[in-house]
C-alpha cells in the first residue's frame, strides 16, 4: 500500500467582534477543522487536519468568504506520511 499524506495547519482568523459567535459555529461545522481558543477580540485559532494542500487552501478561502470575517493567516504547516502497513502510524 501507497503512504498517505496528512497536512496538519494552523491558522488565525480575525474577525468583527460582533461576529466572533457566527463565525465560530461556521468553523466548527467544517469538517476538517477544530477551533482551539479565541478571543474577545475577535481573534479565532483553528488547526486543520486534511489529506492534502489543495483542501487547506480550500478551507481557508471558505472561511475568509464568511461574513464577519476580516482575514485569515496561515501560521503552521506540516506535512506527515502514514505508511499503513505500520500500526505505530495511527
Amino acid at each position: 500500500m501507497a503512504e498517505q499524506e496528512v497536512h496538519i495547519s494552523s491558522l488565525i482568523i480575525h474577525v468583527k467582534p460582533e461576529g466572533l459567535v457566527d463565525v465560530k459555529h461556521k468553523i466548527s461545522a467544517l469538517p476538517d477543522a477544530e477551533i482551539y481558543g479565541d478571543s474577545e477580540e475577535g481573534k479565532i485559532i483553528v488547526v486543520l487536519e486534511t489529506s492534502n494542500q489543495k483542501f487547506v487552501t480550500d478551507i481557508i478561502d471558505k472561511i475568509n468568504n464568511f461574513e464577519h470575517v476580516l482575514s485569515t493567516s496561515l501560521v503552521f504547516h506540516q506535512i506527515e506520511t502514514i505508511d499503513p502497513s505500520c500500526e505505530d502510524d495511527l
